[in-house]
C-alpha cells in the first residue's frame, strides 16, 4: 500500500544512472574535533553507581536557554564550516586497527605491500596499543584478543622485533589468553592465508552455498547484506586454500589449544559442529564439476555487486575479501575490477601527522549520506532556513544520491519500486531504510514540510517535535502527500544569522517558512519526488511483524548464527528498535499516524520495551541511543505522554542522567548488563537522552540540566571532544566512533530546547 500520492516512476537501467561524484580523501581528524584526552575507564573498572536522588543545583531557565543559544549558535557555524562544496557532510568513521592490519595482510597476501605505507600504518597501531599491552576493539575498552593478534603480527610486517616492551607484553597476553587457538575464525582465516595455520582447522562454508535457491533454509540470502557479501567471497578463498608467505614464524602467539567440549547433539550447534567435520571430509574430495559451477558463480555473483567507487557494498571486509578471491580466481592485479578497487580503497584512507611521523589508518565504511542527512536537521533546528546556500547544496546533492536501481533487497521484495539512500557515497545494491528516513526527514525540512509547531498542536504532549530521536534526528519523511507549510518549520524560519535578508524579508511578508522552493523551484519538485519514491520503498521493506529491520525485510533465520564459521558478530538483520522508531517518526511526520501501518509498528515498539523501561539499540550504543529514538516515536505517532511505557522511559533516562547532567553508557552494556546506561558522559549520548525528554516535557529539570553540560563541555570552536564510541556495527563485536556524531545530534538538541522554551537563535 502505497502512503504517498506520487506514483513511482520505473526504476532506470544501469546504463541510465546519474554519475556519481568523485569520492574525496577524508579530511584530517582535526578537522573534526578529535581529542583523546580523555582518560578511559580501567580495564577493570566497575559500573559506575547511580546518580544520587536529589539533583545537583542548576542556574535558572533563563540563563540556561541563554547558554544554549549561544552554544547553539557556534556549532551551528562549526557544522556549516565542514560542509564541503559538494553539499556532503562526512566525519571520519574510526574503527578498531584489525582493518588497518588486515589492509597490510591483504596487500602481503598479493604481493604489493610497499615499505612506506607499512611503516606509516604501524604508527598508528602502536599508537593504539594499552599499557597492557593489547589492542582493544573501541577507545578504552578491555584486551581483545583476536585484534592484539591482528595488530601484532603487523608491527612484525612492519619490522618491530619480537623481544621489544610493547611487542613481548603484547605477545604474553595473547598466550595468556589462550593463543591462535582461541581467536575468532576470521584472524585464523587470514593466518591460514599467510601460511601460518592449517585450512583443516578453520570451519567450512563450501561455494556451493551460492547454488542454493532462495527458499531453501541458510541460502546466501538468509544472511544479513554484510555477512552475506564476506561469505561468498570467502568461500572461494576457502575453497582453494592459498597459504602464501608471511616472511616469519608465529611460534609465539602459538600455546596447546584448550580442549574444547562439542555441543550436544541434538543442539543446533552440535549439529552444525558435526556437520563441519563432514564438510572438512567433502573439501578433500569435492565433486568436481559442481565444484566448478560453484566456484564460477560465485566469482560472477561477485564481480556483479562491485560499486561504482571499486568497493564491495561500501565497506573494508567484503572489500579485502572479494579482491583476494577475485586474483585467486585468475584476475590479474592489473584487471579492470581489481584496478577499481584498489583506486577506491586509497579514498578511505584517513592520513594523520604524529611526532613519531605520518600515521596511516583505514576507515572500515563512510558515512555521507547519514551524515549529511544528520546535518541538515541540526542545522534547520538550529534555524537555518531552506533556501540557505548550504541547505540548497544538500539538497542537490542528496537528491542526486538516490537508489534507483534493485539490489539483494528484492530477493525478498521483487514488486517493490526502487527508491530510498545508502550510507556511503556508492552502494546501490544495499540502501538501507534507517538512511532513507533520516534523508526523508531532511528533504521534509528544505521542503517546510517537516517539523511541526513547537506548540504541539495535534500531538499529545507538549511541544512534541516530529523526528527527535537519535541516529534518525527525527526520521520523518516528506512523502508527497503533505505540502509545503504543512509544518510550521520550528526553528526553520527565523532566518536570523542563517540566511539574508531578503530571505528573512520574504519570510516575514509570506508567513511561512523560507523553503529550498524558494531558491530553485525545480529541485524542490525533484526533493519532493525522490522523497516520495523513498517513502514507499522503505514501508514496502516492513518485515512480517510489521517492523524493519535496515537493510533487508525479514531477515531473520536464526539458524544461520549457529554456524561455527559465523562468530565475527551479527549475521541477520532482524528488525529493531531503532530502526523501527525512525519509520514510525516519519509516517507520523507524514500525518500518517492513525494509519494501520504505523499502529501495528508502535504496538511492536511498546511490546519490545526492555524490562527496566528502556530499549535496546541496535545502531547505536545502546539503551540510551534506543531510548533515545523510540520515545519521540512513540509521542510524535500520539501515545501520550502519561502512557506507562512513556513513563518509565523517562524514569529510566532520569535514573541514569550523571550528577554532572550528562548521559554516557559503555560498549560494555551489549553484553555486561551492569553496564547498561552507565559509562563516560559524551556529548552524542547526552543529547540522545534530551531529544527523548524534549519530546516529553522541555521544561525539566532534567532537560536544564543536561543541556547545561552540553554548554560547559563544548569547545571553543564550537564542537565536543568524544574519544568514546558511541556507534555500532556488531553489538557487543565491532563499535564504530561517528566523528561528526559529537557535533550533528547535540546541534539538534541545544537547537530544539531553544526553540520548544521559546527563543530563537540568533
Amino acid at each position: 500500500m502505497s502512503l504517498t500520492s506520487d506514483p513511482s516512476p520505473a526504476a532506470p537501467s544501469a546504463q541510465e544512472a546519474p554519475k556519481r561524484p568523485a569520492i574525496p580523501v577524508p579530511a584530517t581528524a582535526d578537522a573534526y574535533g578529535i581529542s583523546r584526552s580523555s582518560p578511559p575507564l580501567a580495564a577493570d573498572a566497575t559500573a559506575p553507581a547511580t546518580p544520587p536522588e536529589v539533583p545537583t543545583p542548576v542556574s535558572t531557565p533563563t540563563a540556561v536557554t541563554a547558554s544554549a543559544q549561544a552554544a547553539a549558535q557556534r556549532a551551528r557555524d562549526h557544522l556549516l564550516a565542514l560542509q564541503s562544496d559538494e553539499g556532503w557532510w562526512k566525519g571520519n568513521l574510526e574503527t578498531n586497527v584489525t582493518m588497518d592490519a588486515e589492509d597490510l595482510f591483504m596487500k602481503q597476501f598479493l604481493g604489493i605491500r610497499g615499505r612506506e605505507e607499512t611503516e606509516q600504518t604501524a604508527r598508528w597501531i602502536r599508537s593504539q596499543q594499552q599499557p597492557d599491552g593489547s589492542w582493544a576493539t573501541f577507545y578504552g575498552g578491555p584486551a581483545d584478543l583476536s585484534t592484539t593478534i591482528e595488530a601484532y603480527i603487523a608491527l612484525r610486517l612492519a619490522g618491530d622485533r619480537v623481544d621489544a616492551p610493547h611487542m613481548a607484553r603484547a605477545a604474553e597476553l595473547v598466550r595468556a589468553q589462550g593463543g591462535i587457538a582461541a581467536s575468532r575464525v576470521f584472524t585464523r582465516i587470514w593466518l591460514a592465508a599467510l601460511g601460518q595455520w592449517s585450512w583443516d582447522d578453520v570451519p567450512v562454508i563450501p561455494p556451493e552455498l551460492i547454488l542454493a535457491p532462495s527458499w531453501l533454509p541458510l541460502n546466501v540470502y538468509d544472511f544479513a547484506c554484510w555477512a552475506r557479501q564476506t561469505i561468498v567471497a570467502l568461500t572461494i578463498v576457502g575453497s582453494l586454500r592459498p597459504a602464501h608467505d608471511l616472511g616469519f614464524d608465529i611460534d609465539e602467539l602459538k600455546v596447546p589449544a584448550a580442549e574444547r567440549r562439542r555441543a550436544p547433539l541434538r543442539s543446533w550447534e552440535g549439529a552444525f559442529e558435526r556437520l563441519d567435520k563432514l564438510l572438512h571430509r567433502y573439501e578433500r574430495r569435492p565433486i568436481k564439476l559442481l565444484r566448478s559451477l560453484a566456484l564460477r558463480r560465485a566469482t560472477e555473483w561477485v564481480v556483479a555487486r562491485q560499486e561504482a567507487d571499486g568497493c564491495w557494498g561500501g565497506i573494508q571486509p567484503p572489500w579485502v575479501y572479494s579482491v583476494m578471491a577475485l586474483h585467486l580466481m585468475g584476475y590479474p592485479l592489473n584487471h579492470p575490477v581489481i584496478a577499481a578497487a584498489f583506486r577506491g580503497m586509497d579514498r578511505y584512507v584517513i592520513r594523520r601527522e604524529t611526532p613519531e611521523g605520518p600515521a596511516r589508518q583505514i576507515e572500515a565504511c563512510q558515512s555521507p549520506v547519514w551524515d549529511t542527512a544528520l546535518a541538515v536537521v541540526a542545522l534547520s533546528d538550529a534555524g537555518v532556513p531552506g533556501d540557505h546556500p548550504a541547505m540548497v547544496r544538500a539538497g542537490e546533492w542528496l537528491v542526486n544520491e538516490e537508489v534507483r536501481i534493485a539490489g539483494d533487497w528484492a530477493i525478498r521484495r521483487p514488486e517493490l519500486a526502487p527508491g530510498g539512500w545508502a550510507f556511503e557515497f556508492d552502494n546501490d545494491f544495499y540502501p538501507d531504510v534507517d538512511d532513507t528516513a533520516e534523508v526523508v526527514l531532511a528533504l521534509r525540512r528544505l521542503l517546510g514540510d517537516g517539523h511541526v509547531s513547537v506548540t504541539g498542536t495535534g500531538r499529545s504532549g507538549p511541544g512534541s517535535p516530529a523526528g527527535s530521536g537519535p541516529g534518525a534526528g527525527s526520521r520523518s519523511g516528506p512523502g508527497s502527500g503533505s505540502g509545503p507549510g504543512s509544518g510550521s518549520g520550528s526553528g526553520s524560519g527565523s532566518g536570523s544569522g542563517s540566511g539574508s535578508g531578503s530571505s528573512a524579508g520574504a519570510a516575514a511578508r509570506t508567513g511561512r517558512p523560507n523553503t529550498v522552493a524558494d531558491a530553485d523551484p525545480t529541485l524542490a519538485a525533484a526533493i519532493r519526488a525522490a522523497a516520495a519514491r523513498g517513502v514507499d520503498w522503505s514501508v514496502g521493506m516492513r518485515s512480517s511483524n510489521g517492523a524493519w529491520g535496515a537493510f533487508d525485510a525479514d531477515n531473520v533465520q536464526m539458524l544461520a548464527t549457529k554456524i561455527p564459521f559465523c562468530d565475527f558478530g551479527e549475521v541477520v538483520d532482524p528488525p529493531s528498535a531503532d530502526v523501527t522508531a525512525h519509520l514510525v517518526e516519519m509516517l507520523a511526520d507524514l500525518g500518517r499516524s492513525d494509519h494501520p501501518i504505523t499502529q501495528r509498528a508502535v504496538q511492536w515498539l511498546l511490546d519490545n520495551q526492555e524490562p527496566g523501561g528502556s530499549w535496546f539499540g541496535r545502531w547505536g550504543v545502546n539503551h540510551v541511543y534506543g531510548t533515545g529514538a523510540v520515545v519521540p516515536a512513540l509521542v510524535a505517532a500520539g501515545v501520550p505522554t502519561d502512557h506507562p511505557a512513556i513513563t518509565a522511559a523517562v524514569r529510566w533516562l532520569l535514573e541514569h542522567q550523571s550528577p554532572e547532567g550528562g548521559w554516557g553508557e559503555d560498549l560494555r552494556s551489549y553484553t555486561d548488563p551492569a553496564w547498561i546506561g552507565r559509562g563516560e558522559l559524551t556529548a552524542s549520548q547526552t543529547a540522545w537522552a534530551l531529544l527523548a525528554l524534549l519530546a516529553v516535557d522541555p521544561h525539566s529539570l532534567a532537560v536544564k540540566r543536561g543541556v547545561r553540560w552540553l554548554c560547559e563541555t563544548q569547545r571553543p570552536d564550537g564542537t565536543w571532544d568524544e574519544p568514546h564510541f558511541t556507534g555500532t556495527g556488531f553489538p557487543g563485536d565491532f563499535s564504530l566512533n561517528y566523528n561528526l556524531y559529537r557535533l550533528v545530534f547535540p546541534l539538534t538538541a541545544l537547537g530544539r530546547y531553544v526553540s520548544l522554551t521559546g527563543v530563537t537563535t540568533p
